[in-house]
């Protein structure tokens, strides 16, 4: 179990992988988005690059691999094919149990590398999308993870000093961003491979 000490007056949370295990249904949704360009991405390399925004992976991977994939189209058709399995995404208990614990208790907010059109989706298919009083995306800031801009800017909406703040994360770039903010950095994967093993 997840407990939150009383000197923590607000909880940040990523979503992908963090408040949702969506990452499965993202791998799936790149690798059809790839296919149609005659590309693969390796799981090892999605992982590692979790927290990064759809049209920068889509960057990345063009410099890294040498392809000429048009951006943002394939980001677009990513996102749909993502959207189309959205019936399919299962919370990730531990921390929605915190969610649910602490709504109306402490403010929070979410801080995703995702956009927010499919963060607000994800979120309400999980009915959770109320108890958070703000989003930040990629969008907002100037930097992405893992630079600690989200962070600092989910900390300054909420109106609380991000050393008084839980960040919790599920990826290595998330991770280290939310420690660059000054955040208590949250790793969620024990929790979550817990609860898989007992289920």
């Amino acid at each position: 179990m997840i407990s939150i000490p009383p000197e923590i007056r607000g909880l940040v949370f990523d979503c992908d992988g963090t408040i949702a295990d969506t990452m499965p249904l993202h791998y799936r949704a790149w690798c059809a988005a790839l296919g149609e360009h005659g590309h693969e991405f390796s799981e090892a390399l999605f992982y590692e690059m979790a927290g990064i925004s759809t049209v920068r992976i889509m960057q990345l991977l063009n410099e890294r691999h040498g392809w000429n994939v048009p951006v943002q189209e394939a980001a677009d058709l990513k996102e749909r094919l993502y959207v189309e399995q959205l019936e399919h995404v299962a919370p990730i208990e531990p921390v929605v149990r915190v969610i649910r614990e602490y709504a109306g208790k402490l403010p929070m907010a979410v801080a995703t590398g995702g956009t927010r059109a499919i963060c607000t989706k994800t979120l309400t298919s999980l009915k959770l999308i109320q108890h958070f009083q703000t989003i930040v995306t990629a969008d907002d800031v100037a930097h992405g993870k893992p630079a600690p801009d989200m962070f600092l800017e989910a900390a300054r909406r909420l109106g609380v000093a991000p050393e008084s703040c839980y960040a919790f994360e599920d990826g290595e770039l998330g991770l280290e961003a939310a420690r660059a903010a000054r955040m208590i950095a949250i790793d969620i994967r024990p929790f979550a491979t817990t609860t898989k093993a007992q289920g």
